[in-house]
């Protein structure tokens, strides 16, 4: 059987979430020129954790020598690469979350709420928000939506030419939001979740795969599996 020479993995660090894929041969340290373009964290600054899952505590391994090929760490498909920033205040992404260094303006809340050049203001003139007017009470009948369980689909996508196929495992109400949602079992592990939300279940489907999104989103059709590629070099 032939050795793969690439492998698919989960980039995320304290600012980005991304699916990419990775030659086995390249060195940490052509890997972290890669990740700089990716999360924004200079090379000197990355520590490269590889963990089994995005919920796992403790790492498989620590990507520690750049001078050792990624397949030397043993990483596989769908695996997590942690970049973690040893210095964000050095950083670019370090220096739009590290407050530490900004000298703050601030209001008691009732100097806040009397000021007219705020946002608090401009919401209460122009009822935004938790000013508008309230609308009627909704409908608690359900909506009529047409999708089987058990039909093949597509869910729509802002990235163009991704596509976002599985299978429909649930249609209905939740509790963790208003209205009808459908529950879709991906083809790959690019959900959110494994069928249940907020400790409630709602189907059943592999780690990553599930997800729950509007009708509108979904079409229904003859969508066979398609295997994603994933390209490193898009950002």
């Amino acid at each position: 059987m032939a050795t793969r020479s690439t492998v698919n993995v989960f980039v995320v660090s304290p600012d980005t979430r991304s699916e990419r894929r990775f030659d086995l041969s390249l060195t940490v340290a052509q890997l972290k020129s890669k990740l700089e373009l990716i999360t924004g964290i200079p090379i000197q600054n990355q520590e490269i954790s590889v963990l089994p899952s995005e919920d796992a505590t403790q790492p498989l391994c620590v990507l520690a020598d750049d001078s050792r090929p990624l397949g030397f760490y043993g990483v596989h498909d769908w695996q997590v690469l942690k970049v973690a920033d040893l210095n964000p205040a050095t950083s670019f992404t370090g220096q739009l979350s590290d407050t530490s260094q900004v000298e703050k303006f601030e209001l008691s809340e009732t100097e806040y709420a009397q000021r007219q050049d705020t946002v608090l203001a401009y919401k209460q003139r122009n009822k935004i928000g938790r000013f508008a007017d309230k609308p009627a009470e909704e409908s608690q009948e359900p909506q009529n939506v047409d999708i089987p369980i058990g039909a093949r689909c597509e869910v729509e996508s802002t990235e163009e030419d991704f596509r976002k196929r599985g299978t429909v495992q649930y249609v209905g109400q939740t509790e963790f939001a208003k209205g009808i949602w459908v529950g879709i079992e991906y083809d790959e592990p690019i959900g959110k979740n494994d069928g249940s939300v907020k400790g409630k279940r709602y189907f059943q489907c592999p780690p990553n795969c599930g997800v729950f999104v509007k009708p509108e989103r979904v079409k229904v059709g003859d969508y066979p599996v398609e295997e994603i590629n994933f390209d490193d070099e898009e950002m």
